[in-house]
C-alpha cells in the first residue's frame, strides 16, 4: 500500500508583513463565522531593548500534526485523516459538536460553529488543491511568505524551500508528542525565535 503524502504550508517569517491577507482569504473561502479563525495572524514582539527592537508575526493555523490528538478524541469519526492527501479533516455530517477535539488541539485553532453545532478548522485548501490549485491564503499573500506543498517529496517546492534554510532557522510550534508539521522559517539575522509557549493562538 503506498504511503500517504505529507501535504503541509511552510512559511517564512522573514517575509510576512503582517498583512492579515491570509485571515481573510481563509474566511472568505471557507465562510468562516464572525469572530471565528481558522487562520490568524499574531504579532509576536516587539522584544529587545530599544535600539535593538525585534518582531516578527505568526500565521497559526492547523498544523496538521502527525499523531492528531484531534483524530484520537473524536468519538464519531467526524474528525479523521484523508487516505490520500494525509490531511486532518471534519466530516462536519457526522460532528456532533461534542467540542473533544477542541480541548484535544494544543494550538486553539479549531472553533465551534455554534448557529451549526458543528466544528470548523483549516481543511489546507482542499477543495481547492482538489482541483490543482493553491490553498486561498497561500494565493493571497502579497509577501510570498506561504507555500503548500507534499513535505515527503524531496522535489517538492516545500522541501526544497526547507532545505534551502540552516536547521537552526527551521521552527515549529511546541510539540508535546503530536508532530506537528507546519515549519516557520526564520533566521536570526531577522528575529529571534521566541518561546512557543508565548505565542498560542486561540479562538476562545
Amino acid at each position: 500500500m503506498p504511503s500517504m503524502t505529507r501535504n503541509a504550508i511552510v512559511v517564512d517569517l522573514n517575509r510576512c508583513i503582517g498583512c492579515f491577507g491570509c485571515e481573510v482569504a481563509c474566511k472568505q473561502e471557507n465562510d468562516v463565522p464572525l469572530g471565528q479563525y481558522w487562520s490568524r495572524v499574531t504579532p509576536v514582539g516587539p522584544n529587545g531593548t530599544f535600539p535593538n527592537i525585534e518582531q516578527y508575526w505568526l500565521p497559526t493555523m492547523c498544523q496538521q500534526c502527525v499523531g492528531a490528538p484531534c483524530v484520537e478524541v473524536c468519538p464519531t469519526g467526524a474528525s479523521y485523516r484523508d487516505e490520500e492527501t494525509g490531511v486532518v479533516l471534519i466530516d462536519q455530517e457526522n460532528c456532533i459538536g461534542c467540542e473533544s477535539c477542541l480541548s484535544a488541539c494544543p494550538y486553539g485553532v479549531r472553533a465551534l460553529n455554534e448557529a451549526e453545532s458543528v466544528v470548523g478548522k483549516c481543511t489546507l485548501g482542499k477543495p481547492l488543491t482538489d482541483k490543482g490549485e493553491l490553498p486561498a491564503c497561500v494565493k493571497a499573500c502579497c509577501g510570498e511568505a506561504r507555500f503548500y506543498g507534499d513535505l515527503d517529496d524531496p522535489e517538492s517546492d516545500v522541501s526544497k524551500l526547507v532545505a534551502s534554510y540552516d536547521e537552526a532557522d527551521r521552527h515549529q510550534l511546541a510539540d508535546s508528542g503530536n508532530g506537528p508539521s507546519t515549519i516557520y522559517l526564520l533566521s536570526p539575522k531577522f528575529a529571534t525565535w521566541v518561546s512557543d509557549d508565548a505565542v498560542q493562538v486561540s479562538n476562545a
